[in-house]
């Protein structure tokens, strides 16, 4: 009887402490929601102004760039820039009420983009080149095609001569064409591509039929040859005076 006694006693002893336990456990709170990123808004038109403030984080170059009635902050992969340099940013997507955790800085808005084109650092990189025919003139002198021997080129099978190309634009508008030919001139990531003025030999530099500008993402030389094809596309304008009367863009080019 004892026994069962004892067995009783210290079954409700463990029962009481359990429930206390339970009472007394402390309660976790869930964690505080927290503040999402607005979601991108339209596209910000493009910019062209002067940079008053830049910084490098994570990969990233930040600039705040003033065109005179605005100022605005954008950020591209990481380029050479200086307060003081005129910069091109193209459209954006806007990012509202964005935290920097590498800056530990907040911005009301940061447009976001692919590149944003730098003329003086161009120069600086790439001082015995020319930006592609057709841009708008800079503080950098333009350069003349390197001289190079176009003889011995061979017509790609089943394509064209830049002189062709150039003659017969009219009827190849939007079509892929292929081109064999030497680089003449090269400038590597501007605006997110490599530009290349592709000669063979053909044509006249006395109205512009000998050489054809090409953008790409493959690298290339000044006296390479290379073996490219794609779409030709005419009256191409990038705004702010960048404009083409022919161009092939995002060109395969295969170095030979």
């Amino acid at each position: 009887m004892k026994r069962i006694l004892v067995f009783l006693v210290v079954s409700l002893a463990v029962l009481a402490l359990s429930a206390c336990s339970k009472e007394e456990a402390p309660k976790v709170e869930a964690p505080a929601a927290q503040p999402q990123t607005a979601a991108p808004a339209a596209k910000a038109a493009g910019v062209t102004g002067k940079v008053l403030e830049t910084m490098n984080a994570a990969g990233y170059t930040y600039v705040q760039v003033d065109d005179g009635q605005k100022k605005i902050w954008a950020a591209a992969p990481e380029f050479n820039v200086a307060v003081g340099d005129d910069v091109i940013v193209p459209d954006g997507m806007p990012m509202n009420n964005y935290h920097s955790k590498s800056l530990d800085r907040d911005f009301d808005v940061v447009y976001f983009v692919d590149s944003i084109l730098n003329p003086n650092a161009i120069g600086a990189v790439a001082a015995d080149a020319e930006m592609p025919e057709g841009h708008p003139n800079t503080k950098i002198d333009a350069a003349p095609a390197a001289d190079v021997d176009l003889s011995g080129i061979n017509k790609a099978d089943g394509g064209k001569t830049v002189a062709e190309v150039i003659a017969g634009k009219t009827d190849l508008a939007g079509k892929e064409v292929a081109i064999r030919g030497k680089v003449v001139k090269y400038n590597a990531q501007i605006m997110g591509k490599n530009w290349l003025h592709v000669q063979d030999g053909s044509g006249s530099a006395d109205d512009g039929s000998n050489d054809i500008t090409v953008t790409t993402a493959t690298e290339a030389k000044v006296g390479d040859t290379v073996l490219l094809t794609g779409k030709v596309t005419l009256d191409k304008d990038f705004g702010y005076g960048y404009k083409y009367a022919l161009i092939i863009e995002d060109a395969k080019v295969t170095v030979e």
